[in-house]
Protein backbone atom coordinates (compact mmCIF):
# COMPACT_ATOMS: atom_id res chain seq x y z
CA UNK A 1 0.00 0.00 0.00
CA UNK A 2 1.64 3.17 -0.88
CA UNK A 3 2.46 5.35 2.14
CA UNK A 4 2.67 8.84 0.43
CA UNK A 5 0.10 8.97 -2.58
CA UNK A 6 -3.46 9.86 -1.47
CA UNK A 7 -7.01 10.16 -3.07
CA UNK A 8 -9.77 12.55 -1.83
CA UNK A 9 -12.82 11.15 -0.84
CA UNK A 10 -16.17 12.26 0.39
CA UNK A 11 -17.68 11.34 3.07
CA UNK A 12 -21.18 13.05 4.74
CA UNK A 13 -18.59 15.06 6.81
CA UNK A 14 -16.52 16.19 3.89
CA UNK A 15 -13.40 15.43 2.54
CA UNK A 16 -10.58 13.27 3.65
CA UNK A 17 -7.22 12.29 1.65
CA UNK A 18 -7.05 8.51 2.12
CA UNK A 19 -4.17 6.21 0.77
CA UNK A 20 -4.12 6.29 -2.92
CA UNK A 21 -3.79 2.15 -2.97
CA UNK A 22 -5.79 1.04 0.30
CA UNK A 23 -9.21 -0.20 -0.40
CA UNK A 24 -10.58 1.28 2.49
CA UNK A 25 -12.22 4.87 2.41
CA UNK A 26 -13.17 8.30 4.28
CA UNK A 27 -14.30 6.61 7.39
CA UNK A 28 -11.69 4.07 8.12
CA UNK A 29 -9.00 7.27 7.42
CA UNK A 30 -11.35 9.18 9.79
CA UNK A 31 -10.78 6.18 12.62
CA UNK A 32 -7.09 6.18 11.88
CA UNK A 33 -6.64 9.64 12.44
CA UNK A 34 -9.12 9.87 15.54
CA UNK A 35 -7.82 6.64 17.36
CA UNK A 36 -3.81 6.64 17.34
CA UNK A 37 -4.13 4.81 20.81
CA UNK A 38 -2.52 1.24 21.21
CA UNK A 39 -1.84 0.16 17.90
CA UNK A 40 -4.01 -3.15 18.35
CA UNK A 41 -6.18 -4.15 15.48
CA UNK A 42 -8.54 -6.81 15.30
CA UNK A 43 -6.77 -10.03 14.41
CA UNK A 44 -7.30 -12.87 12.25
CA UNK A 45 -10.60 -14.53 13.87
CA UNK A 46 -12.47 -11.53 14.10
CA UNK A 47 -11.85 -10.36 10.53
CA UNK A 48 -12.71 -13.56 9.14
CA UNK A 49 -15.90 -13.51 11.30
CA UNK A 50 -16.51 -10.39 9.89
CA UNK A 51 -16.17 -11.67 6.40
CA UNK A 52 -18.53 -14.67 6.99
CA UNK A 53 -21.59 -12.28 8.04
CA UNK A 54 -20.64 -9.63 4.93
CA UNK A 55 -20.41 -12.58 2.81
CA UNK A 56 -23.93 -14.08 3.94
CA UNK A 57 -25.70 -10.65 4.37
CA UNK A 58 -24.85 -10.11 0.70
CA UNK A 59 -25.91 -13.97 -1.07
CA UNK A 60 -29.18 -13.22 1.38
CA UNK A 61 -29.77 -10.07 -0.27
CA UNK A 62 -29.45 -11.14 -3.56
CA UNK A 63 -31.89 -14.54 -3.06
CA UNK A 64 -34.31 -11.51 -1.52
CA UNK A 65 -33.38 -9.67 -5.08
CA UNK A 66 -32.33 -6.84 -2.90
CA UNK A 67 -29.22 -6.80 -4.78
CA UNK A 68 -28.16 -7.66 -8.37
CA UNK A 69 -26.71 -11.18 -9.33
CA UNK A 70 -23.66 -8.86 -10.53
CA UNK A 71 -23.07 -6.48 -7.20
CA UNK A 72 -23.71 -9.30 -5.47
CA UNK A 73 -21.31 -12.20 -7.11
CA UNK A 74 -18.64 -9.03 -6.51
CA UNK A 75 -18.87 -8.37 -2.91
CA UNK A 76 -19.22 -12.07 -2.30
CA UNK A 77 -16.17 -12.35 -3.72
CA UNK A 78 -14.75 -9.53 -2.02
CA UNK A 79 -15.91 -10.67 1.59
CA UNK A 80 -14.68 -13.92 0.85
CA UNK A 81 -11.12 -12.17 0.14
CA UNK A 82 -11.26 -10.64 3.53
CA UNK A 83 -12.24 -14.24 4.85
CA UNK A 84 -9.07 -16.18 3.47
CA UNK A 85 -6.67 -13.79 5.07
CA UNK A 86 -5.92 -11.60 1.77
CA UNK A 87 -6.82 -7.90 3.01
CA UNK A 88 -5.68 -8.03 6.85
CA UNK A 89 -3.44 -5.31 5.76
CA UNK A 90 -6.16 -3.01 5.14
CA UNK A 91 -8.38 -3.23 8.14
CA UNK A 92 -6.32 -0.52 10.38
CA UNK A 93 -8.34 0.90 13.24
CA UNK A 94 -7.42 0.55 16.47
CA UNK A 95 -9.61 -1.35 19.46
CA UNK A 96 -9.80 1.58 21.32
CA UNK A 97 -12.38 3.20 19.07
CA UNK A 98 -16.39 4.22 18.85
CA UNK A 99 -17.94 1.53 21.15
CA UNK A 100 -20.00 0.16 18.60
CA UNK A 101 -17.25 -0.71 16.15
CA UNK A 102 -18.53 1.12 13.75
CA UNK A 103 -15.76 1.76 12.30
CA UNK A 104 -14.12 -1.03 12.27
CA UNK A 105 -17.99 -2.14 10.67
CA UNK A 106 -17.41 0.68 7.72
CA UNK A 107 -13.99 -0.28 8.03
CA UNK A 108 -15.06 -3.66 6.45
CA UNK A 109 -17.72 -2.34 4.06
CA UNK A 110 -15.07 0.30 2.58
CA UNK A 111 -12.68 -2.75 1.69
CA UNK A 112 -15.23 -5.07 0.59
CA UNK A 113 -16.91 -2.44 -1.78
CA UNK A 114 -13.51 -0.66 -3.33
CA UNK A 115 -12.07 -4.46 -3.59
CA UNK A 116 -15.47 -5.26 -5.62
CA UNK A 117 -15.27 -2.47 -7.89
CA UNK A 118 -11.45 -3.19 -8.40
CA UNK A 119 -12.41 -6.47 -9.71
CA UNK A 120 -15.47 -4.94 -12.24
CA UNK A 121 -12.79 -2.52 -13.59
CA UNK A 122 -14.01 0.78 -11.49
CA UNK A 123 -12.04 3.28 -9.81
CA UNK A 124 -11.12 2.98 -6.23
CA UNK A 125 -13.19 5.34 -3.80
CA UNK A 126 -15.45 6.36 -7.12
CA UNK A 127 -18.61 4.44 -4.92
CA UNK A 128 -19.54 3.04 -7.81
CA UNK A 129 -20.82 0.38 -9.08
CA UNK A 130 -20.50 -0.63 -5.28
CA UNK A 131 -21.43 1.54 -2.09
CA UNK A 132 -19.89 0.37 1.01
CA UNK A 133 -23.66 1.70 2.97
CA UNK A 134 -25.96 0.52 -0.03
CA UNK A 135 -24.74 -2.63 -1.20
CA UNK A 136 -22.47 -4.35 1.47
CA UNK A 137 -23.80 -2.74 4.29
CA UNK A 138 -27.49 -3.49 2.63
CA UNK A 139 -29.97 -4.87 5.31
CA UNK A 140 -27.33 -4.00 8.44
CA UNK A 141 -25.98 -2.14 11.14
CA UNK A 142 -22.85 -1.82 12.87
CA UNK A 143 -24.73 -2.66 16.37
CA UNK A 144 -26.05 -6.13 15.05
CA UNK A 145 -23.08 -6.93 12.86
CA UNK A 146 -20.12 -6.28 15.49
CA UNK A 147 -22.46 -8.40 18.33
CA UNK A 148 -22.58 -11.30 15.50
CA UNK A 149 -18.87 -11.36 14.37
CA UNK A 150 -18.09 -11.35 18.40
CA UNK A 151 -19.91 -14.48 18.67
CA UNK A 152 -19.07 -16.45 15.71
CA UNK A 153 -15.33 -15.49 15.99
CA UNK A 154 -15.15 -16.56 19.79
CA UNK A 155 -17.51 -19.68 19.40
CA UNK A 156 -15.57 -20.91 16.22
CA UNK A 157 -11.96 -20.47 18.18
CA UNK A 158 -13.57 -22.26 21.23
CA UNK A 159 -14.76 -25.15 18.92
CA UNK A 160 -11.44 -25.13 17.06
CA UNK A 161 -8.97 -23.97 19.00
CA UNK A 162 -9.61 -23.88 22.96
CA UNK A 163 -11.48 -27.59 22.84
CA UNK A 164 -8.36 -29.75 20.91
CA UNK A 165 -6.02 -28.02 23.05
CA UNK A 166 -7.33 -28.66 26.51
CA UNK A 167 -8.61 -32.18 25.32
CA UNK A 168 -4.31 -32.65 24.32
CA UNK A 169 -3.71 -31.91 27.76
CA UNK A 170 -6.29 -33.59 29.50
CA UNK A 171 -4.78 -36.96 27.88
CA UNK A 172 -1.10 -35.94 28.80
CA UNK A 173 -2.05 -35.60 32.57
CA UNK A 174 -3.87 -38.54 32.36
CA UNK A 175 -1.49 -40.52 31.05
CA UNK A 176 0.87 -39.29 33.94
CA UNK A 177 -1.80 -40.22 36.44
CA UNK A 178 -1.60 -43.87 35.11
CA UNK A 179 2.72 -43.85 35.03
CA UNK A 180 2.88 -42.16 38.79
CA UNK A 181 0.26 -44.40 40.23
CA UNK A 182 3.08 -46.46 41.99
CA UNK A 183 5.17 -43.75 43.25
CA UNK A 184 3.92 -42.95 46.83
CA UNK A 185 4.90 -39.34 48.34
CA UNK A 186 3.94 -37.29 51.39
CA UNK A 187 0.68 -35.23 50.94
CA UNK A 188 0.70 -31.54 51.87
CA UNK A 189 -1.60 -29.10 53.67
CA UNK A 190 -1.07 -26.01 54.30
CA UNK A 191 2.39 -26.30 52.54
CA UNK A 192 2.90 -28.56 55.48
CA UNK A 193 2.92 -32.33 55.58
CA UNK A 194 -0.24 -34.29 55.49
CA UNK A 195 -0.93 -38.25 55.09
CA UNK A 196 0.65 -39.78 51.73
CA UNK A 197 -0.87 -39.75 48.42
CA UNK A 198 -0.05 -41.73 45.27
CA UNK A 199 1.91 -39.04 42.82
CA UNK A 200 -0.84 -40.49 39.95
CA UNK A 201 -4.05 -39.41 42.45
CA UNK A 202 -2.18 -35.73 42.26
CA UNK A 203 -2.10 -36.02 38.45
CA UNK A 204 -5.93 -37.95 38.22
CA UNK A 205 -7.23 -34.88 39.94
CA UNK A 206 -5.34 -32.52 37.92
CA UNK A 207 -6.95 -34.34 34.85
CA UNK A 208 -10.56 -34.23 36.52
CA UNK A 209 -9.74 -30.41 36.21
CA UNK A 210 -9.74 -30.87 32.60
CA UNK A 211 -12.66 -32.67 32.55
CA UNK A 212 -14.34 -29.79 33.90
CA UNK A 213 -12.46 -27.49 32.06
CA UNK A 214 -13.92 -28.79 28.23
CA UNK A 215 -17.01 -28.56 29.76
CA UNK A 216 -16.83 -25.36 30.64
CA UNK A 217 -15.20 -24.73 27.20
CA UNK A 218 -18.30 -26.29 25.69
CA UNK A 219 -20.75 -24.16 27.94
CA UNK A 220 -19.04 -20.87 26.98
CA UNK A 221 -19.31 -21.56 23.69
CA UNK A 222 -22.65 -22.49 23.37
CA UNK A 223 -23.30 -18.94 25.38
CA UNK A 224 -22.33 -16.98 21.58
CA UNK A 225 -24.64 -19.24 19.59
CA UNK A 226 -27.64 -16.84 19.39
CA UNK A 227 -26.32 -14.03 16.63
CA UNK A 228 -27.38 -10.45 17.15
CA UNK A 229 -28.15 -10.07 13.08
CA UNK A 230 -31.51 -8.71 11.68
CA UNK A 231 -31.91 -6.12 14.89
CA UNK A 232 -29.96 -3.49 12.64
CA UNK A 233 -29.66 -0.09 14.25
CA UNK A 234 -31.54 -0.50 18.05
CA UNK A 235 -33.39 -4.06 17.55
CA UNK A 236 -36.63 -3.26 16.14
CA UNK A 237 -34.90 -4.86 12.70
CA UNK A 238 -35.60 -1.32 10.38
CA UNK A 239 -34.58 -1.31 6.86
CA UNK A 240 -34.60 -5.06 6.67
CA UNK A 241 -37.03 -8.06 5.48
CA UNK A 242 -38.19 -10.30 7.66
CA UNK A 243 -36.85 -13.23 5.85
CA UNK A 244 -33.02 -11.64 6.13
CA UNK A 245 -32.14 -12.99 9.68
CA UNK A 246 -33.16 -16.49 9.63
CA UNK A 247 -31.73 -16.62 6.11
CA UNK A 248 -28.08 -15.24 6.80
CA UNK A 249 -27.35 -16.62 9.77
CA UNK A 250 -28.41 -20.18 8.02
CA UNK A 251 -25.12 -19.16 5.78
CA UNK A 252 -22.80 -18.26 8.73
CA UNK A 253 -23.99 -21.50 10.66
CA UNK A 254 -23.64 -23.65 7.79
CA UNK A 255 -19.93 -22.34 6.68
CA UNK A 256 -18.74 -22.01 10.94
CA UNK A 257 -20.42 -26.05 11.49
CA UNK A 258 -21.83 -24.39 14.57
CA UNK A 259 -25.51 -24.44 15.03
CA UNK A 260 -25.76 -20.45 15.27
CA UNK A 261 -29.29 -18.90 15.28
CA UNK A 262 -31.30 -15.72 15.93
CA UNK A 263 -31.82 -14.26 19.04
CA UNK A 264 -34.61 -15.03 21.14
CA UNK A 265 -34.94 -11.32 21.43
CA UNK A 266 -32.93 -8.42 19.38
CA UNK A 267 -33.25 -5.80 22.27
CA UNK A 268 -31.66 -8.29 24.84
CA UNK A 269 -28.73 -9.56 22.01
CA UNK A 270 -27.95 -5.62 21.02
CA UNK A 271 -28.71 -3.63 24.47
CA UNK A 272 -26.39 -6.46 26.54
CA UNK A 273 -23.35 -8.19 26.25
CA UNK A 274 -23.89 -11.37 28.27
CA UNK A 275 -23.34 -14.40 26.46
CA UNK A 276 -19.85 -12.77 26.55
CA UNK A 277 -19.57 -12.28 30.09
CA UNK A 278 -20.59 -15.41 30.67
CA UNK A 279 -18.29 -16.94 28.43
CA UNK A 280 -15.49 -14.83 30.09
CA UNK A 281 -16.42 -15.99 33.20
CA UNK A 282 -16.00 -20.05 32.05
CA UNK A 283 -12.44 -19.10 30.94
CA UNK A 284 -11.85 -16.97 33.75
CA UNK A 285 -12.44 -20.30 35.50
CA UNK A 286 -10.09 -22.82 33.10
CA UNK A 287 -7.32 -20.26 33.67
CA UNK A 288 -7.63 -20.40 37.05
CA UNK A 289 -7.69 -24.47 37.41
CA UNK A 290 -4.68 -24.08 34.68
CA UNK A 291 -2.87 -21.52 37.10
CA UNK A 292 -3.46 -24.69 40.24
CA UNK A 293 -1.85 -27.17 37.87
CA UNK A 294 1.40 -25.39 36.43
CA UNK A 295 2.19 -24.25 40.18
CA UNK A 296 1.73 -27.28 41.97
CA UNK A 297 3.76 -28.97 38.95
CA UNK A 298 6.80 -25.73 39.83
CA UNK A 299 6.33 -26.92 43.94
CA UNK A 300 6.33 -30.39 42.94
CA UNK A 301 9.60 -29.93 40.49
CA UNK A 302 11.25 -27.58 42.81
CA UNK A 303 15.03 -27.68 43.72
CA UNK A 304 17.33 -29.74 42.57
CA UNK A 305 18.35 -30.22 45.86
CA UNK A 306 16.58 -28.24 48.36
CA UNK A 307 12.60 -28.35 47.07
CA UNK A 308 10.44 -31.08 47.10
CA UNK A 309 11.91 -32.76 43.99
CA UNK A 310 9.49 -35.32 43.11
CA UNK A 311 9.31 -34.69 40.07
CA UNK A 312 11.98 -34.08 36.99
CA UNK A 313 11.05 -31.22 34.78
CA UNK A 314 12.91 -31.26 31.47
CA UNK A 315 15.49 -28.44 31.09
CA UNK A 316 14.68 -26.75 28.43
CA UNK A 317 16.73 -23.48 28.50
CA UNK A 318 19.53 -21.70 30.77
CA UNK A 319 17.83 -20.31 33.57
CA UNK A 320 19.87 -17.35 34.66
CA UNK A 321 22.44 -15.02 33.40
CA UNK A 322 25.06 -15.14 36.55
CA UNK A 323 24.27 -18.48 37.96
CA UNK A 324 25.88 -21.32 35.78
CA UNK A 325 23.93 -24.57 35.42
CA UNK A 326 20.78 -23.34 36.89
CA UNK A 327 17.61 -24.64 34.79
CA UNK A 328 13.97 -23.15 35.65
CA UNK A 329 10.34 -24.34 35.33
CA UNK A 330 9.77 -22.10 32.22
CA UNK A 331 6.41 -23.54 31.20
CA UNK A 332 4.92 -23.54 34.09
CA UNK A 333 6.02 -20.16 34.71
CA UNK A 334 4.61 -19.26 30.82
CA UNK A 335 1.16 -20.81 31.49
CA UNK A 336 0.63 -19.18 34.92
CA UNK A 337 1.30 -15.49 33.03
CA UNK A 338 -1.27 -16.67 30.57
CA UNK A 339 -3.47 -17.36 33.35
CA UNK A 340 -3.23 -13.74 34.87
CA UNK A 341 -3.80 -12.36 31.74
CA UNK A 342 -7.62 -13.86 31.04
CA UNK A 343 -8.06 -13.24 34.33
CA UNK A 344 -7.14 -9.56 33.74
CA UNK A 345 -9.26 -9.94 30.49
CA UNK A 346 -12.29 -10.95 32.46
CA UNK A 347 -11.93 -7.93 34.70
CA UNK A 348 -12.36 -5.61 31.67
CA UNK A 349 -14.95 -7.52 30.27
CA UNK A 350 -17.28 -8.07 33.44
CA UNK A 351 -16.64 -4.21 33.41
CA UNK A 352 -17.66 -3.38 30.01
CA UNK A 353 -20.53 -6.44 30.16
CA UNK A 354 -22.40 -3.57 32.61
CA UNK A 355 -21.82 -0.73 30.05
CA UNK A 356 -25.12 -1.86 27.86
CA UNK A 357 -27.34 1.96 28.43
CA UNK A 358 -30.51 1.57 27.11
CA UNK A 359 -30.49 0.07 23.13
CA UNK A 360 -26.77 -0.51 22.79
CA UNK A 361 -23.78 -1.94 24.74
CA UNK A 362 -20.90 0.65 23.43
CA UNK A 363 -17.50 -1.67 24.81
CA UNK A 364 -17.94 -4.72 21.95
CA UNK A 365 -14.45 -4.15 20.62
CA UNK A 366 -12.61 -3.97 23.72
CA UNK A 367 -14.68 -6.82 24.74
CA UNK A 368 -14.19 -8.48 21.41
CA UNK A 369 -10.78 -8.27 21.83
CA UNK A 370 -10.11 -9.75 25.50
CA UNK A 371 -12.24 -12.36 24.83
CA UNK A 372 -10.64 -13.24 21.59
CA UNK A 373 -7.33 -13.16 23.18
CA UNK A 374 -8.22 -15.08 26.50
CA UNK A 375 -9.06 -17.92 23.59
CA UNK A 376 -6.01 -17.89 21.82
CA UNK A 377 -3.79 -17.52 24.85
CA UNK A 378 -5.57 -20.84 26.68
CA UNK A 379 -5.20 -22.21 23.35
CA UNK A 380 -1.72 -21.93 22.92
CA UNK A 381 -0.79 -22.05 26.31
CA UNK A 382 -2.19 -25.33 26.88
CA UNK A 383 -0.84 -26.84 24.22
CA UNK A 384 2.88 -26.08 24.79
CA UNK A 385 2.33 -26.97 28.11
CA UNK A 386 1.26 -29.96 27.57
CA UNK A 387 3.75 -31.06 25.27
CA UNK A 388 6.74 -29.07 26.27
CA UNK A 389 5.82 -29.65 30.33
CA UNK A 390 3.47 -32.50 31.36
CA UNK A 391 4.62 -35.16 28.42
CA UNK A 392 8.25 -34.68 29.47
CA UNK A 393 7.49 -35.00 33.29
CA UNK A 394 9.43 -37.41 35.35
CA UNK A 395 8.55 -38.94 38.84
CA UNK A 396 11.97 -38.93 41.83
CA UNK A 397 10.14 -42.47 43.54
CA UNK A 398 13.43 -42.89 45.42
CA UNK A 399 12.74 -39.53 46.51
CA UNK A 400 9.11 -39.21 47.25
CA UNK A 401 9.92 -42.43 49.04
CA UNK A 402 12.53 -41.40 51.61
CA UNK A 403 10.30 -38.32 52.49
CA UNK A 404 7.20 -40.11 53.10
CA UNK A 405 8.59 -42.41 55.23
CA UNK A 406 9.94 -39.37 57.03
CA UNK A 407 6.63 -37.71 57.54
CA UNK A 408 5.08 -36.75 61.23
CA UNK A 409 2.20 -37.22 59.93
CA UNK A 410 1.82 -40.63 59.43
CA UNK A 411 0.60 -40.68 62.86
CA UNK A 412 -2.52 -40.08 61.33
CA UNK A 413 -2.58 -43.80 61.53
CA UNK A 414 -1.97 -44.82 64.61
CA UNK A 415 -4.92 -42.25 65.74
CA UNK A 416 -7.60 -44.51 65.88
CA UNK A 417 -5.95 -47.34 67.88
CA UNK A 418 -3.93 -45.20 70.95
CA UNK A 419 -5.71 -42.28 71.04
CA UNK A 420 -5.04 -38.59 69.23
CA UNK A 421 -2.78 -37.20 72.45
CA UNK A 422 -0.78 -39.81 72.61
CA UNK A 423 -0.05 -40.38 68.52
CA UNK A 424 0.31 -36.59 69.00
CA UNK A 425 3.18 -37.13 71.94
CA UNK A 426 4.92 -39.40 69.04
CA UNK A 427 4.91 -37.21 66.28
CA UNK A 428 6.12 -34.15 68.44
CA UNK A 429 9.07 -36.46 69.96
CA UNK A 430 9.96 -37.74 66.17
CA UNK A 431 10.17 -34.22 65.41
CA UNK A 432 12.69 -33.39 68.43
CA UNK A 433 14.85 -35.76 67.86
CA UNK A 434 14.61 -36.30 63.69
CA UNK A 435 13.76 -39.88 64.57
CA UNK A 436 11.00 -41.66 62.09
CA UNK A 437 7.16 -42.05 63.82
CA UNK A 438 8.10 -45.36 63.27
CA UNK A 439 11.30 -45.60 65.28
CA UNK A 440 9.39 -43.44 68.14
CA UNK A 441 6.30 -45.46 68.37
CA UNK A 442 8.32 -48.73 68.51
CA UNK A 443 10.49 -47.10 71.30
CA UNK A 444 7.45 -46.78 73.26
CA UNK A 445 6.00 -49.97 72.81
CA UNK A 446 2.78 -48.21 71.44
CA UNK A 447 1.28 -51.31 70.09
CA UNK A 448 3.15 -54.55 68.73
CA UNK A 449 5.94 -54.30 65.36
CA UNK A 450 3.92 -56.05 63.43
CA UNK A 451 0.67 -53.86 63.85
CA UNK A 452 2.48 -50.80 63.66
CA UNK A 453 4.32 -52.55 60.34
CA UNK A 454 0.78 -52.69 59.15
CA UNK A 455 -0.03 -49.23 60.31
CA UNK A 456 2.45 -47.22 59.27
CA UNK A 457 2.40 -48.43 55.04
CA UNK A 458 2.30 -45.58 53.65
CA UNK A 459 0.81 -47.15 50.77
CA UNK A 460 -2.09 -48.68 52.60
CA UNK A 461 -2.68 -44.94 53.43
CA UNK A 462 -3.72 -43.76 50.11
CA UNK A 463 -7.25 -45.32 50.28
CA UNK A 464 -9.81 -45.80 52.07
CA UNK A 465 -9.66 -49.12 51.77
Amino acid sequence: MARGARRAERDSLGLVQVPRDAYYGAQTQRAVDNFPISGLRFGRRFIWALGLVKRSCCETNEILELLDVGRAEWIAAAAQEVMDGRLDDHFVVDIFQTGSGTSTNMNANEVIANRAIEMMGGQLGSKDPVHPNDHVNLGQSSNDVIPTAIHVAAAVAIHEDLLPALERLHAALSDKATAFMPVVKSGRTHLMDATPVRLGQEFAGYAAMLTHGLRRAESARDALLELALGGTAVGTGLNRPAAFPAEAIRRIADEARLPFREAADHFEAQGARDGVVEASGQLKTIACSLMKIANDIRWLGSGPRTGLGELKLAPLAPGSSIMPGKVNPVMCEMLTQVCCQVVGNDAAITLAGQGGTLELNTYLPLMAHNLLQSIQLLSTGSTAFAERCVATLEADAEHARASVERNLALCTALAPHIGYDRAARISKEAHATGETVRAVALRHAALPPAELDRLLDPASMTSPD
